[in-house]
């Protein structure tokens, strides 16, 4: 009988493996500084001043008068009854209240707080 020549070819495998590992290359430093900044702020202001005039009127009325707003004039009626024969209303006296307003503008001082940043990269502290 012939002998039999028999090859053995070895399996063999390779298996790759990555780790990772943490390094410090660098640093941040930030830092931030705040400084005031004076400025003139405009702003509008507006005053209303009242004139207040009483023109007497004396006259009867039939019925009672109301309050009129023509304008920036208001006219207020001031009445009172007189004991005649009869009752009549008479118009003793008018209120003439005229507003007028005035605007200016000026600059009023403000102080505002603006921030600036400084980032700085420094080397790795070695241990």
């Amino acid at each position: 009988m012939a002998e039999e020549e028999t090859d053995f070819l070895p399996l063999m495998e390779e298996r790759a493996t990555v780790s990772a590992e943490r390094r410090i290359t660098g640093r941040v430093r930030v830092s931030t500084h705040t400084e005031a900044v004076e400025a003139m702020l405009p702003v509008d202001l507006s005053e209303v001043s009242v004139d207040v005039t009483r023109i007497p009127m004396d006259r009867a009325l039939d019925e009672m008068p109301g309050v009129v707003t023509d304008g920036d004039l208001t006219i207020i009626p001031v009445v009172e009854e007189r004991v005649v024969v009869t009752r009549q209303l008479f118009l003793r006296e008018e209120i003439h209240i005229r507003r007028t307003e005035r605007r200016e503008t000026t600059d009023i001082p403000v102080t505002t707080r603006k921030q600036t940043a400084t980032v700085e990269r420094l080397p790795p502290e070695e241990t």
